[in-house]
């Protein structure tokens, strides 16, 4: 992968058996449509069939690194940056919580601004959002309402899964953290090396922790420190 790309698209997968095929299949058939992609699989050491999925489907990644146990997915993305040949640096989980299709308006402002930073936002949704739960929800207005003023942004939703950024923005060496924060951590890194930042509407069909969500209400404190400190370092 030497070759510069227009966008990585990195993808951590912990025990995402039902979804990692469907997921990857919508990713590669973006290629379609822009063909500067590349998609970085990180199998995060699932302990149910996902390797045996991503090992029988070479033609749906360009990338597979291998983890032998679960090392979180600050890890995982780590590990896939090291990788990464993209000039800009975006995320896909691994379920069907966000829509692919989305990239599609990230690789268009992409091409008219050269942006910074673009946040996908859920609030400010496309076509049609999932009923968040009432706790969650609150947490996110917290956060980017602690952002914003912090930062002196005005996004809708910055622990949106849909960041893309400049790789040149991000030093991945001196990512410290390697849990759900680590989004913050990158952010708030980008956000301080950046000038210019957009947001669009995405779409969310986000599932419950009974479906597999693995984020918890208590994460908010991690990334309430790292939007803090992040600001100082």
């Amino acid at each position: 992968m030497s070759e510069e790309k227009l966008l990585s698209i990195i993808v951590p997968i912990y025990n995402e058996e039902n979804t990692v095929k469907e997921i990857l299949t919508s990713l590669t058939k973006l290629k379609e449509k822009v063909q500067s992609i590349e998609i970085i699989v990180v199998n995060d050491g699932s302990t149910d069939n996902s390797l045996k999925i991503l090992n029988e489907n070479h033609d749906l990644y360009d990338c597979l690194i291998k983890n032998s146990q679960n090392k979180g997915k600050g890890n995982a993305v780590k590990s896939a940056l090291e990788k990464a040949s993209g000039k800009y640096i975006t995320f896909q989980d691994a379920d069907l919580e966000y829509d692919p299709n989305d990239f599609l308006k990230f690789t268009k402002l992409i091409s008219k601004f050269s942006p910074d930073l673009i946040i996908g936002s859920r609030f400010n949704y496309a076509d049609y959002t999932r009923s968040h739960h009432f706790f969650n929800k609150i947490g996110n207005y917290f956060i980017t309402f602690l952002f914003n003023i912090i930062y002196q942004t005005t996004f809708t939703d910055v622990y949106s899964c849909y960041a893309c950024f400049k790789k040149e923005l991000l030093n991945y060496d001196n990512l410290k953290t390697n849990g759900f924060e680590q989004h913050a951590e990158i952010l708030c890194k980008v956000v301080r090396n950046g000038k210019t930042f957009y947001e669009v509407p995405i779409n969310y069909n986000g599932r419950t922790h009974d479906e597999g969500k693995k984020i918890k209400f208590y994460h908010i404190f991690a990334v309430i420190f790292q939007i803090i400190i992040g600001k100082f370092k």
